[in-house]
C-alpha cells in the first residue's frame, strides 16, 4: 500500500499547509527551525521522507524565504525523497524577468538556474506555479524539471459573479493585461475593458481612454498582482469618471506593499478587494474590505 504523500511548508506558508491537510489524505511533515545567534539558520527535518513522495509550500516572498525553499527541498532530497513537489503559491522576481539596461541582472533567471541544481529525485522535481506575472519564466528553469503554471480563473470567475450584478464589466488596469482579462470575460460572457495610458514621467502615468462603455455598470477589475495599488487606483478613478456604477477588484497576489490596501480603500472609488491567500500579507490584512479566496484546492489537485 503507498504511503501518504508528506506535505511540508515554510514557516511563513503554514497556514496553507493546515488547508492542505483538510482537504486530502496526507500526512504534514515537520521541520524544527530556529535562528542562531548570529542571523544563521538551523532548520532539521523531523518527519522521514527515505523512498517517499515529498511535497514543499514556499513562496519567494522574500530572498530568505527562496534560500529555505532552496535549502529544505535540497535536504528532502538528500534524505531520500523519491519524489518532490515544490509548490510556489507566489514566485517573486518578475519585475527583472529580463534586461533593459546593459548590466542588469536578471534574477528571475538566476533564481530559476537556481531552482533547477536541485539534485534530481528518481521520479523527478516538478515545480508548480500560479498566476505567473510573467508567462516566460518556466522557460528559465534548465535540465529535467517538470514544470506546471495553473491558472487561478475558476477562483476569479466565482469571485467576480459574487461581487457584481448582471452585465457587469470585467476590466484590467492596463492594455498589458488585456488578453488575460479578456480571456476571464469570454468565460463568463461579459465585455471587457482596459484603459489607455500615457507616461508622464518615470513614477507617473496619465489614463487617456478607455476601450468599452462602462456607464452604469459594475466594474471589476483583475490584476494578477497589486503591490503598492497606484495603477489599480488611477484606473478605478478613470472608470468612476466614464460612469462606473460599482468597482470591485480581484486579485491573484495581493502584496499590499507600502500601505497600499489602506490607500486602495481611502480612494473611495473601490468598494471591496478579493484575492487568493498565495502571499501572507493577504492572510495578515484580511477584513471587511479585503475577501480573501484559499487556492488549496487548486493545490490538492496538482497532487
Amino acid at each position: 500500500m503507498m504511503e501518504k504523500k508528506v506535505i511540508f511548508s515554510i514557516p511563513d506558508y503554514k497556514y496553507l499547509q493546515e488547508e492542505i491537510l483538510l482537504l486530502g489524505d496526507f500526512e504534514g511533515g515537520e521541520i524544527e527551525v530556529k535562528i542562531f545567534p548570529d542571523g544563521e539558520r538551523y532548520q532539521r527535518i523531523l518527519t522521514p521522507v527515505n523512498g517517499r513522495d515529498v511535497v514543499l509550500i514556499g513562496g519567494t516572498i522574500s530572498d530568505s524565504d527562496t534560500l529555505e525553499i532552496y535549502d529544505l527541498a535540497y535536504a528532502l532530497i538528500k534524505y531520500g525523497a523519491r519524489s518532490i513537489r515544490i509548490i510556489f503559491p507566489y514566485f517573486g522576481y518578475s519585475t527583472m524577468e529580463r534586461a533593459v539596461k546593459t548590466g542588469e541582472v536578471v534574477t528571475a533567471k538566476s533564481r530559476a538556474v537556481m531552482f533547477s541544481s536541485l539534485p534530481r529525485t528518481s521520479l523527478g522535481n516538478h515545480f508548480i506555479f500560479f498566476d505567473l506575472h510573467s508567462e516566460g519564466i518556466p522557460h528559465y528553469f534548465e535540465g529535467q524539471a517538470l514544470i506546471s503554471h495553473v491558472y487561478c480563473k475558476p477562483i476569479v470567475v466565482k469571485a467576480a459573479r459574487e461581487l457584481a450584478d448582471d452585465g457587469f464589466v470585467m476590466a484590467c488596469t492596463d492594455a498589458g493585461r488585456a488578453k488575460w482579462v479578456e480571456s476571464l470575460a469570454n468565460e463568463m460572457g461579459v465585455n471587457a475593458a482596459f484603459v489607455f495610458k500615457r507616461r508622464i514621467s518615470g513614477e507617473e502615468t496619465e489614463v487617456t481612454s478607455i476601450s468599452a462603455d462602462v456607464a452604469g455598470k459594475d466594474v471589476v477589475i483583475y490584476d494578477d498582482m497589486v503591490r503598492t495599488g497606484g495603477s489599480l487606483i488611477n484606473a478605478a478613478k478613470a472608470y468612476k469618471a466614464a460612469g462606473a456604477k460599482k468597482i470591485y477588484t480581484i486579485t491573484t497576489h495581493g502584496l499590499f506593499n507600502n500601505d497600499a490596501l489602506n490607500r486602495i480603500q481611502s480612494s473611495g472609488v473601490i468598494e471591496k478587494v478579493v484575492s487568493t491567500d498565495t502571499h501572507p500579507n493577504s492572510i495578515a490584512l484580511k477584513s471587511d474590505f479585503l475577501q480573501v479566496k484559499s487556492i488549496a484546492a487548486l493545490i490538492v489537485a496538482q497532487l
